[in-house]
């Protein structure tokens, strides 16, 4: 490959690293740059999840120092995530995607409407409906389970569950999504490096890219808090469903 294309893998790594550290949907980037880099469709995904965990992990750690990761129940929720997303990578092989490509994108875009018109949406901290380990093991289960299967999304739906169901602000619900989302990631890329579906080396090129975003997006949230979150969960929501649709649209 150039060098050219080895800068912008690099580049792809570090936004969208910094993107996802904040409000998730980095694979609105990083995806189409691997894609660019003319691998097949298994390897983009592998090698996705794999430059990915690393961005993650820094994104957790500076949450966890920060003393943002002590949720009750989180730990179940990493436990479930991990074992559900290689359940759903398996799954890859034998079950049809395209009920999930028609369905998600407007359950996405009902996200972004509700969240769009509740401008108070996880500013503050609200009542808590479930308890943390009903919550933990219901959305460990299916999120982590589609995080394997299929993914675009998932951060978000995890976001929108711990402010309307655990009474989370946004600064503390996006640790615990990032914890969860490193489970997960962590628990497919498991099945694509048994499956030998990663590019190690564009793979590596990505994640100097994704520590430092990651470290950036990270401080951000540590600093500014929901203020920062709500308006790039925002837009990055609407960009993931605008994508979505476009990708399932018949042409």
């Amino acid at each position: 490959m150039s060098p050219l294309l080895y800068l912008l893998l690099f580049l792809a790594g570090l936004t969208g690293g910094f993107i996802d550290a904040i409000a998730g949907g980095g694979g609105l980037l990083t995806v189409p740059a691997l894609l660019a880099a003319g691998l097949p469709p298994s390897t983009v995904l592998g090698t996705n999840k794999f430059q990915s965990v690393f961005g993650t992990s820094v994104a957790v750690h500076r949450y966890a120092r920060a003393g943002l990761t002590r949720s009750p129940g989180l730990r179940l929720a990493l436990l479930l995530s991990f074992a559900a997303a290689m359940a759903g990578a398996w799954a890859v092989s034998v079950l049809d995607k395209d009920l999930l490509k028609r369905a998600i994108p407007w359950m996405l875009a009902s996200v972004a409407i509700y969240t769009a018109l509740n401008r108070r949406f996880g500013l503050h901290a609200g009542e808590r409906k479930l308890s943390p380990a009903l919550f933990a093991t219901v959305f460990g289960l299916a999120l982590g389970f589609y995080d394997g299967f299929f993914g675009p999304g998932t951060g978000s739906f995890w976001t929108v569950a711990l402010v309307t169901l655990m009474g989370f602000e946004l600064r503390q619900a996006t640790s615990y999504t990032k914890v969860a989302n490193l489970a997960s990631n962590a628990g497919a890329l498991c099945v694509f490096l048994v499956g030998g579906a990663v590019n190690f080396g564009i793979g590596s090129v990505m994640i100097a890219g994704q520590l430092l975003g990651a470290r950036a997006g990270s401080g951000l949230v540590v600093r500014s808090g929901a203020r920062l979150i709500r308006p790039i969960f925002l837009t990055v929501v609407f960009a993931i469903t605008v994508k979505l649709i476009w990708d399932a649209w018949p042409r």
